[in-house]
């Protein structure tokens, strides 16, 4: 009997670890990157380069994924607005997929951005790979970040962790419940992963 209580203790006591952990993992990357992200395109202050991290160009259904034109959409207005120069657009390409090759055809023929301002970067296989690659390939240190509000959060925290003086601009939030709340609720963990893992000196995979 007392070896069951003690278990429970121990399985109480870990769930309370477990709790505090994350409000503390979230609240640091809350406020690292405080008033650092923008969401209107007069406010944020002009950059060399934007930085748009990747996602997928289509859903599974095969219709065009809103993550996807909204990131395109917002890097677009920074460049029609003066606020870049340049723009990485960094994700995975590999066998039959290219996100930076997407994104790029989306900006010149849809956005009416200049082809030879974009630089793809086909080795974005994560946020924090993106992150580490505008930095120390493309020498991108005075950047402007451009995803969704709830990813760029992590994205600002990996940044300024690596010395690089980050800005993060939203783009607009696709407007369906169970989306924001599924992504709301996975980047609690993610933040909570991104700080456990810059705390031990570990990279991302």
């Amino acid at each position: 009997m007392r070896i069951l209580k003690n278990i429970y203790k121990l399985f109480v006591a870990s769930i309370e670890l477990g709790v505090l952990l994350i409000i503390l993992a979230n609240a640091w990357v809350f406020a690292l990157t405080n008033g650092r992200t923008y969401t209107k395109i007069s406010k944020i202050p002009p950059r060399e380069i934007a930085l748009v991290l990747g996602t997928s160009p289509k859903m599974r259904s095969g219709v065009s994924n809103p993550y996807f034109t909204k990131r395109m959409d917002a890097a677009a207005l920074l460049y029609h607005h003066g606020k870049i120069k340049k723009i990485i657009v960094s994700g995975e390409k590999s066998k039959g997929y290219n996100e930076p090759g997407a994104m790029k055809n989306y900006l010149v023929y849809e956005e009416g951005v200049p082809e030879e301002i974009i630089i793809e970067d086909p080795k974005g296989f994560n946020t924090y790979k993106s992150i580490l690659r505008c930095k120390n390939v493309y020498k991108g240190k005075h950047v402007i970040i451009v995803s969704q509000g709830f990813h760029n959060l992590r994205a600002l925290f990996f940044a300024r962790n690596n010395n690089m003086n980050a800005l993060g601009f939203d783009a607009q939030d696709v407007n369906k419940p169970e989306s924001y709340y599924r992504n709301q609720f996975r980047e609690v963990f993610a933040r909570t992963a991104a700080v456990v893992y810059y705390i031990l000196g570990i990279s991302p995979d």
